[in-house]
């Protein structure tokens, strides 16, 4: 593993940030008789309905990064705590942790342990490579294979075939391709005045505890002259278990040179 994977876990964070159970129903239109007040629903509701519902999260990934054409095979260690944090530990050759992160709607943290060094940035840090219609939950939207909730909310998205949602979220244009039970297997947001694009595949799915979670997960990002990839294969996911987030800055750390 080459020295600046800190750099690079940075990076990856900023990368995937630009970023009811799941029954395996397709949509049918309800049967109203005229005399029934029930609301029909929407399709950004049946949408809305199919999202993964937890409150935490636990992944092992075998995860291959390629930044710029440099590529590396790791394993990420995932654990989310919903709406609140998400911990992340990179190991390489033979177990070894190399690197952890500690990412909340409010900060980001890495440290790398080969060269005893740290980032600590407030959240607004990722906007150096990304919009800032992009918050927390876009990035734990993206690894758990749900909707980004600001979509959720747009009333004016359009649909312009059956499964297929796009829309503008000021300037961030996005295109969302969903299967027939509602699970997204495709995610675009470009971003033209900036020259950053996002491509997310959802390339599989299985079940744990009775809901869908994505088995395997494709990221490309393109921000002027940065490209990067990430290729993330779940290989264990657990859901709504008791987990520990542990995170501490050494006190011989120091401050990773950016440059």
């Amino acid at each position: 593993m080459k020295k600046n994977i800190l750099n690079k876990l940075a990076i990856i964070s900023c990368l995937l940030v630009m970023v009811g159970c799941a029954a395996k129903k397709q949509l049918v239109k309800p049967n109203v008789t005229p005399a029934a007040t029930v609301k029909p629903v929407s399709k950004m509701d049946a949408i809305a309905a199919h999202q993964l519902n937890f409150a935490t999260l636990s992944a092992k990934a075998s995860t291959k990064l390629n930044i710029d054409g440099n590529s590396n095979d790791v394993t990420l260690n995932i654990r989310i705590n919903h709406d609140r944090q998400i911990w992340v530990s990179i190991t390489a050759i033979l177990g070894i942790e190399v690197a952890r992160a500690m990412i909340t709607p409010d900060s980001l943290l890495v440290i790398n342990k080969l060269q005893g060094v740290y980032i600590k940035k407030p959240f607004s840090y990722i906007y150096k490579y990304t919009n800032k219609q992009i918050n927390y939950k876009t990035l734990e939207s993206i690894l758990v294979g749900n909707v980004m909730p600001e979509i959720l909310k747009d009333n004016s998205a359009s649909f312009p075939v059956d499964n297929q949602v796009s829309g503008n979220l000021q300037d961030l244009f996005y295109k969302l391709m969903l299967n027939p039970d509602l699970k997204v297997t495709q995610l675009n947001l470009d971003n033209q005045n900036q020259g950053q694009s996002l491509q997310v595949n959802t390339n599989g799915f299985t079940a744990v505890d009775n809901r869908i979670v994505p088995s395997q997960i494709d990221i490309q990002s393109a921000s002027q002259n940065k490209k990067i990839q990430v290729n993330l294969h779940y290989t264990k996911v657990d859901l709504d278990q008791q987990l520990q987030y542990p995170f501490s800055i050494p006190e011989r750390y120091t401050p990773a040179d950016e440059n």
